[in-house]
Order: structure tokens, then sequence, then C-alpha cells
């Protein structure tokens, strides 16, 4: 089987760096690619400039408060465009206001979390993401 692919779009290096421990030892392969700003994600995602040739992501981990180019503008132009509004994205934030959770569900995130700010609590939640959304649900088939 071909691994996951995934895109982490979060500017918090320590995040990344948990986010790639926690699966790292995951039950199921997976490739982690991480981008910085919301305008590398999107280029990411359209498979422009620097990104071209790369995989197009199975799955997106988008954090809300981004340099650049905000989650919330990300999520509406993925949402958008009938290319890439197939990929599953889930909102992965300090953030828990509520106007923030709506309209995430607004504009059909798949999945809304709280990032905990516990390491240890952090690891469950990414190792939890990984047992649901790699192991039970079934992802889009990848085009291209």
């Amino acid at each position: 089987m071909r691994p996951v692919q995934i895109l982490l779009v979060e500017d918090s290096l320590d995040d990344i760096l948990l986010t790639e421990e926690a699966l790292g030892d995951a039950r199921i392969a997976n490739e982690l690619h991480s981008v910085t700003d919301g305008e590398a994600a999107m280029r990411f995602l359209l498979g422009q400039g620097e990104y071209a040739g790369r995989p197009c992501p199975d799955l997106v981990l988008l954090d809300l408060n981004l340099p650049k180019k905000d989650g919330r503008t990300v999520l509406r132009e993925i949402k958008d465009n009938d290319e890439i509004k197939h990929i599953p994205v889930i909102i992965l934030s300090t953030s828990g206001a509520a106007e923030d959770v709506l309209g995430a569900y607004k504009h059909h995130v798949n999945a809304y979390i709280q990032k905990p700010v516990d390491f240890d609590e952090f690891v469950r939640v990414v190792r939890s993401l990984e047992d649901f959304w790699l192991s039970i649900v079934r992802l889009p088939a990848r085009r291209g």
C-alpha cells in the first residue's frame, strides 16, 4: 500500500515536531509534509512553484492562525476549488472560540480539534487522528 500523504499547515516548529513524532511510529504508513503559512499551503495543494510534482495530500491538518494567509481563508479556498475540495480538512488550532468552530463547519471542515497545550495530550490527540483518519476512514482516491 502507498503511504497516506498528510499535509500539515502549521507555523509552530514545536507543533510540527510533535506531530512528526506522534505520526512517526504510526501503524499506517504515512508521509507528513509541512508548510508554515497559508500561501505555501495553497501552492502545495495546487502543485504550484516549488511544490510542482509533489503528491496531492490525502488529508490536511490546518491551523487557523497562520502568517500570510490565515487558515480560515485557506479552508474557504480549498472547499471552493473543484480540484481539491474532496480532500478532508481537519482544523487543529489553539482557538476554541465558538465563532471559529462554527465558521469552520460552515465552510465544510471535516473536523475541528482544539489543540491541547499539554505534550502528552497533544500526542494522544494526534494518535487518535491517526487511528480514525488513517485506520478507520476510507479516504478518497488520490487524483493525478
